[in-house]
């Protein structure tokens, strides 16, 4: 496996996650469950933690393909710069989960404002992700840049 392969592989986790832990502690919310609010806080921290080596990955991955003729550097530059606003988001976001689970140790309860809190960080971040895999996605898939320009795109009705 290759530096591409693997951030390819890993950087669905955060954006999978992202939606899947908020999904969590919505549900535990909603269900008024200390139970799946604290596990979500513990995986929010876990996801964060995940980021760091997706970020190296995706450095290397560049380098891999730095002078590849299909490789757009314009492309490449934007998905790092949306990768590096998410990475910061999830950054935040485990920080505050982090600090949910220091306030809420030794059988303490999580403070009010922790959960809210997480809530919006986590759907900032998950959209920061979306935005941040869809331009990824861009480099080597033509077919979701946008549309084509009308002189590319194929005739309508018979020729």
């Amino acid at each position: 496996m290759d530096w591409p392969h693997l951030h390819l592989a890993l950087n669905h986790v955060p954006v999978l996650g992202s939606i899947f832990i908020t999904l969590l502690l919505t549900a535990g919310l909603l269900k008024k469950s200390d139970e799946l609010k604290r596990m979500s806080l513990c995986w929010f921290v876990s996801l964060m933690a995940l980021a760091i080596p997706i970020k190296f990955t995706g450095d290397f991955a560049y380098d891999a393909t730095q002078g590849a003729p299909w490789l757009n550097d314009q492309l490449a530059a934007a998905h790092e710069q949306s990768a590096d606003q998410a990475t910061t988001a999830i950054f935040l976001l485990g920080i505050v989960a982090g600090l949910g689970m220091f306030l809420g140790r030794k059988g303490k309860p999580v403070p009010n404002w922790v959960y809210p809190a997480v809530l919006v960080l986590a759907l900032i971040t998950f959209g920061l992700m979306a935005r941040a895999a869809n331009l990824g996605g861009q480099i080597r898939h033509e077919e979701i840049r946008g549309a084509l320009p009308l002189s590319a795109a194929s005739p309508i009705g018979p020729a």
